[in-house]
Parts: structure tokens; sequence; C-alpha cells
């Protein structure tokens, strides 16, 4: 048996055993109020068979209005287990798309032009039993009386304002790009550690790409 790799292995185990108990210190930690009390029931972590959740971009195209360029996609969103877990002990979510506008190269790297953000932050409110979803470009927010029904509203994005058409003038042409990605940089501190050596707290989908075609 090779020492080296025992060593590696068990070290990577060891290393998800801390993240899971660090995780279940802050689901004890959210759950318990000012006055000691628990404020909601914490969700029982799953030992075997986690879900390690995905995203997946099943459709996007751009559509242009007026001269203002739109943005339309059909998105799954599953969260894992421990993602799960913690939304419900009331940490809020992060997910944000990331949207490039670029010419393609054919024989070189992509030549990005135009690099968009949209956050999104999802929430479980235990005494309303609610989950809100707040567009924090916008301010927006939207209620929903179950998590399948806000990650499916989160999943339906129409029409979000991309680029005015005027700004992309040039014959080469451009290729338009996104992903939805659960936004880590929006976990405090600890989290962000746990994100890091957890995979299923690292969700993101394939980049979906087509051609921008102008009408």
């Amino acid at each position: 048996m090779d020492p080296l790799r025992t060593h590696s292995t068990l070290s990577t185990a060891g290393l998800r055993q801390s993240a899971r108990a660090l995780l279940g210190i802050w689901l004890l930690w959210v759950a318990v109020g000012v006055s000691g009390q628990p404020l909601i029931e914490p969700q029982p972590l799953a030992v075997a068979e986690d879900d390690r959740g995905h995203f997946d971009v099943r459709s996007a195209y751009a559509e242009l209005r007026g001269d203002v360029y739109y943005l339309n996609a059909v998105i799954d969103y599953r969260l894992s287990t421990d993602a799960r877990d913690a939304l419900l002990a009331g940490l809020p979510l992060g997910i944000r798309l990331d949207i490039e506008i670029f010419h393609p190269r054919r024989w070189w790297f992509d030549n990005d032009e135009v690099a968009l953000r949209q956050s999104y932050q999802l929430e479980y409110h235990a005494l309303s039993q609610r989950f809100i979803v707040s567009n924090l470009n916008s301010g927006d927010q939207a209620s929903f009386a179950s998590l399948f029904a806000a990650l499916d509203y989160l999943g339906r994005v129409e029409r979000l304002p991309l680029i005015d058409a005027p700004v992309l003038r040039d014959e080469r042409g451009y290729d338009i790009r996104v992903r939805a990605v659960l936004d880590q940089e929006q976990f405090p501190g600890p989290l962000r550690l746990l994100a890091f050596w957890r995979r299923d707290w690292s969700i993101a989908s394939e980049w979906y790409r087509w051609p921008l075609q102008s009408e």
C-alpha cells in the first residue's frame, strides 16, 4: 500500500468530516435565538446518500426589443442536502447569473467584451413558513409557500435587460453565454471555508452559449 496515497485519502476524509461538523455548529447557532431557546427545529443532517445538487441552464436566448437586448432563460435549480439544511435553519443563500457577451475567436481564447452579474438571495422565514426570493440588483422581492415554487420562479428568467444594441456595433459578431452559480461570496466567513472543502457547496451549471443574433 502506498503510504502517501493512504495519507492523502485520510486527510481528505478528515477535512470533509470537519466541514460537516462546522456546518452542524453553524446550524445550531442559527437555530438558537437571543433568549437561548430554539427558534426553529434544526433539520437533521443526512449521513448517507447526500444530494449534491445541480444547476442546469436548459435553454436561453436574447431578445431585441427596441434598442435593448433582453435575456430569457429556463434554469433547473436543485440544492444540495447541506444547502437545503442551512436554508431551512435560517441561512440566506445567494444565487448568481454570470452573463458574458464577447467576440468569438477561432484560434485563440475568447475575447470578453461585456460581463454582467445578476444576483438573487433565497431565504426561509420560519415564523411565516415562507420562502423569499430577493433580486439584489433591482430590490424586488417575491414570496412562496414552498421551496419548489421559489426555485421554479428563480429558474424562469424573463426579459432581463442585458445591453443597449447600439453598444454592439461590430460586423465581427458576438456570442453570449450564461451560467448559474451558488454564490459563495454571500456566505459568512466560516461557511466560505466550508464551501471551499465541500463539493456540494460549489454548485455551478455549465456555460450555455449561443450566437447573439441582431433583428
